[in-house]
Formats: C-alpha cells, sequence, structure tokens
C-alpha cells in the first residue's frame, strides 16, 4: 500500500521560503511521476506541481511558476517542492499525490489521475 508523509509546513512572513518534503513508501518510488495539490480554506483542492519519474519533466499552476521548485531524490523516496516569495494567497494545506500507474520516463499524468495522498502539512504565510 502506498504511504506519503508530508512534512516542512509552517508559519512564515510573506517573502519568505519553505521547503516542503513527501516521503513515500510501498512501491518502486523511482517508477512514478508526483505531484503536490493544496487546499486553501473554503475552496477545492488545486493541482500545485509534478515531476516525471525521470525528473526531465515538470509541470506548474501558472500561479506558482518561477516561485515554487518541484524535485525528487529517487534514492531517497523522497519528493521536495521549494517555495519562495510566499505570499498569503499561498496561504492552504499542501498534499503530496502519486499517480496509480507507472508512467513513461517524460510523462506527467493528467491531474485527475492522482489517487494517493498524503496527510497534508499546513502552510501559513502572514502579511
Amino acid at each position: 500500500q502506498v504511504q506519503l508523509v508530508e512534512s516542512g509546513g509552517g508559519l512564515v512572513q510573506a517573502g519568505g521560503s519553505l521547503r516542503l518534503s513527501c516521503t513515500a513508501s510501498g512501491r518502486t518510488f523511482s517508477s512514478y511521476a508526483m505531484g503536490w495539490f493544496r487546499q486553501a480554506p473554503g475552496k477545492e483542492r488545486e493541482f500545485v506541481a509534478a515531476i516525471s519519474r525521470s525528473s526531465g519533466s515538470t509541470y506548474y499552476v501558472p500561479s506558482v511558476k518561477g516561485r515554487f521548485t518541484i524535485s525528487r531524490d529517487n534514492a531517497r523516496n523522497t519528493v521536495f517542492l521549494q517555495m519562495n516569495s510566499l505570499n498569503p494567497d499561498d496561504t492552504a494545506v499542501y498534499y503530496c499525490a502519486a499517480p496509480s500507474r507507472v508512467s513513461s520516463f517524460w510523462e506527467i499524468p493528467p491531474t485527475t489521475e492522482y489517487p494517493y495522498w498524503g496527510q497534508g502539512t499546513q502552510v501559513t504565510v502572514s502579511s
């Protein structure tokens, strides 16, 4: 069974940075793309970023492009989300997510194909 455990959230002032980590277990991490989603209070969960199994492809929602960077360390079964220039609109619970099927080296699955989720980590950005 796939297990995802996030860490690294917290409270930061606007303009600051945080680095989220997600460690996966239960299957061969390097065979799957990985993603990050977030859910702000009163809003639906939204896609943030994803990375292919080879790290050769990444994709970001426009609101975070240029500020956030997704990366992975397959030897440590861990995916990261480096978040810079944070603003109050980035306040949300951030979730690590994994797809159900093995993907090709460059493939990033559609945002609807991530059935596995971590417990989430809270990120709060104060103004």
